[in-house]
């Protein structure tokens, strides 16, 4: 691996004995690879983050860079910030506003002879497709321009691993989707091995190779979208990622020979479940089953009936909140040309290409009361 961070472990001094910033993190990067931190405030993806640039000392675990053992408390082992050779954007961009754009990008490369850094100041203002604003001040660009020069800075000095905090925040929605895939094809194109922190899972999407979500100081789950989105490994990351519920289910496994198991919930049974049931936890008996917005589908024709309790406009669709009959509570994604009323009676059917069940969280115990 490229970025090699191994059960690494953050405290900060003022916590005293309390959790962990960050608490055994291990992942891995190859050269070349984007990935992506999201999780909520105060997870600890920031600090973990800060701890790979060499400003925040672990207390335990390890990081190597390409090789090159950066971080090893057990061993004494901290290289300094400014000597690990990784570069950095931040979510204030950072950018000195008494300097031109160009001066701004040659920051990071004034020990290069004049006409070395000129030409290296021009080919990343192409790169990032600025080379007209190289006389300009920061404050005569716009923020996605200003992001960009930032990125052009920070891919200056040629760095090993960039690492970058919640770069496009700042932005509004639509600039920072298209930014996100600019930025992408720029990394890309450069071969450069990246890091973000975001808190934004569309733009974690747009950008990541692999994804981690953090949750409490650890990472829940580090792999692409598509698995984190279909094969949630926890039930905070199948909650945190994409819009779903948690339904009672039963698993019944069938007689030998006769075609697995199937699993059953207030909809009715799932069809073609066998050959995933389990793989987040539960393996036969009562459970728990995902089902996203995009499992239950609108159905006039279906037997089974639900009441629209909320609906939230998205445009080409409306995402529905449901009741059953029985009280449980769905979500559905539908085409915002079917308008139902609140209080309206729908026919919903199930449409699921991935289960995931999870073992049933166990009842809290009443004070005072034992377990036999």
């Amino acid at each position: 691996m490229f970025l090699d961070v191994n059960q690494l472990q953050v405290r900060y001094a003022e916590a005293g004995a309390g959790p962990a910033a960050v608490d055994g993190v291990s992942l891995g990067l190859r050269a070349g690879q984007i990935g992506v931190l999201i999780g909520p405030s105060g997870c600890g993806k920031t600090t973990l983050l800060r701890a790979v640039a060499g400003l925040e000392a672990p207390c335990g675990g390890r990081v190597e860079v390409d090789g090159q053992l950066l971080d090893d408390p057990r061993h004494g082992v901290q290289v300094p910030a400014e000597a690990r050779r990784i570069g950095m954007v931040f979510q204030d961009y950072a950018l000195f506003p008494h300097l031109s754009v160009a001066a701004n990008v040659g920051f990071g490369v004034h020990q290069l002879p004049p006409a070395q850094r000129a030409a290296r100041v021009q080919q990343m203002l192409q790169l990032v497709g600025l080379a007209d604003a190289a006389q300009r001040a920061p404050h005569q660009l716009s923020g996605g321009q200003q992001q960009r020069i930032a990125l052009a800075r920070a891919l200056a000095p040629q760095p090993r691993l960039l690492l970058l905090d919640e770069p496009f925040s700042n932005l509004d929605v639509d600039l920072r989707e298209r930014l996100a895939v600019e930025v992408r094809g720029i990394l890309k194109s450069t071969g450069t091995t990246a890091l973000f922190v975001t808190h934004d899972q569309l733009e974690a999407f747009a950008l990541g190779d692999v994804i981690g979500v953090m949750n409490e100081g650890r990472l829940e789950q580090w792999n692409d979208a598509y698995a984190l989105y279909h094969r949630p490994a926890t039930r905070f990351v199948a909650r945190f990622i994409g819009h779903g519920v948690f339904a009672a289910a039963r698993i019944e496994t069938a007689a030998p020979g006769s075609g697995g198991a199937s699993v059953h919930t207030a909809l009715g049974p799932l069809k073609d479940a066998a050959a995933l049931i389990g793989n987040a936890g539960a393996a036969s008996g009562e459970c728990d089953v995902l089902l996203r917005a995009d499992d239950i589908v609108h159905d006039d024709s279906s037997p089974v009936k639900a009441c629209v309790e909320r609906k939230a406009f998205r445009g080409a669709q409306f995402l529905y909140t449901l009741r059953l009959q029985g009280g449980e509570q769905v979500l559905a994604l539908v085409p915002s040309h079917h308008d139902h009323r609140v209080g309206e009676w729908i026919g919903i059917r199930t449409e699921v290409d991935h289960v995931v069940t999870f073992a049933r969280p166990e009842a809290p115990v009443p004070a005072g009361s034992t377990r036999d």
